[in-house]
């Protein structure tokens, strides 16, 4: 039996510090202050006012980040950074086109599938930056409206980076702090993103049925194929199939997520040993991976605080006594929060309160999976 917690005064300065910093993250829009600013801020607050009242200090901020994101995060940063300047992305695109000859809808699942299978590996977000373009200038060349294509481009590489553990970034944290392996998480993930990546395209095709039965202007894609860099894309590719085989097998060889990544990496330097590194490290999103970082350790000052653990002990009698409903809510907040402010804060800040109700002795792994 847990003792019973009582709302003390450096709950309440933890509590205060991270809904301050999380809605000064949240309206970053209103008061144009980048978020990872805001989140160093809020950290840098909480290690002082933890230090003030004792249940804080430099070291167990440290001690809060989870560096098996960080790391794995940094290192697939630097796998795209190799990829990118190949050309091969462009000339999956641009045979993609060549392959749809015409045909709008093949064009819209062929290439809403090459970026679902990529975004399950690599950060959607850098997908979509890389494939928006392209698809603007297949369009234009087809003479058609590129609009149903880019919205298939964002929603499914969205659905595409649910798969897995380290398509998104809120999959990382969640598996990290749930302790979910790779394989785990995409048994239970895939069966349900393969049933709404076919609902999606389903709408898709649905709701632009007129642009998609549009006839395109004749071109021809087949010369623009050309890889800048063919040993270093198919090395990158070989690599990847290679770290996917070590995610597979991450339980069996007792590694985390951080050491596959950086398993590939290396071998992807190896070799790429002609380029100087410093070309690939410099394209890294630093201030991601700091934002990040900052988030840990505000998480971490409420966790040392025990205000999470008080909250869990709000929140224990119905996950006790109606997990189903618990977890219906919990996936409804989610996703309509998460389509008004960033999933990346609003993952953070879920994460205490379900390891707040761990504490409890919950059986929380449905609330993860949520």
């Amino acid at each position: 039996m847990h003792e019973e917690l009582t709302l003390d005064m450096p709950m309440v300065v933890s509590a205060i510090v991270l809904v301050l910093t999380f809605a000064g993250i949240f309206t970053e829009h209103l008061h144009h202050i980048h978020r990872t600013k805001v989140a160093l801020l809020g950290a840098g607050l909480m290690v002082l006012v933890g230090q003030m009242f004792g249940f804080y200090d430099p070291e167990r901020a440290v001690e809060a980040i989870d560096w098996n994101v960080i790391f794995l995060l940094g290192a697939m940063m630097t796998v795209v950074a190799i990829m990118i300047p190949t050309g091969g992305f462009q000339a999956v695109a641009y045979w993609v086109a060549e392959f749809s000859r015409g045909r709008l809808f093949l064009l819209l699942f062929t290439m809403g599938a090459s970026i679902s299978i990529m975004s399950m590996f690599l950060a959607n977000v850098t997908v979509v930056a890389i494939f928006g373009p392209l698809i603007v200038l297949i369009a234009q060349a087809l003479k058609v409206n590129p609009v149903p294509h880019l919205m298939a481009a964002a929603l499914l590489s969205n659905v595409g980076g649910i798969a897995t553990l380290v398509g998104d970034p809120p999959n990382l944290m969640i598996g990290s702090a749930a302790d979910i392996d790779f394989t785990s998480f995409f048994l239970r993930m895939g069966a349900v993103v393969l049933a709404t990546w076919m609902i999606t395209l389903l709408a898709i095709r649905v709701l632009f049925n007129k642009n998609l039965s549009a006839k395109p202007g004749k071109t021809v894609f087949s010369d623009t194929q050309v890889i800048q860099d063919k040993r270093i894309w198919y090395a990158s590719l070989i690599t990847m199939v290679l770290m996917i085989v070590l995610f597979v097998f991450q339980s069996a060889l007792g590694w985390d997520a951080w050491v596959v990544s950086a398993v590939g990496l290396t071998i992807l330097l190896t070799l790429t040993y002609k380029v100087n590194p410093d070309n690939y490290f410099t394209d890294i999103e630093l201030s991601l991976l700091a934002f990040f970082i900052a988030l840990f350790v505000i998480v971490g000052g409420v966790e040392h605080s025990h205000f999470l653990e008080w909250v869990g002990a709000l929140i224990t009698p119905l996950v006790k006594h109606d997990m189903l409903t618990a977890c219906l809510i919990l996936i409804w907040v989610s996703a309509i929060l998460s389509a008004i402010i960033d999933n990346i804060p609003f993952t953070a800040a879920m994460i205490p309160i379900i390891l707040g109700l761990e504490a409890q002795e919950s059986d929380v792994l449905p609330l993860w999976r949520a």
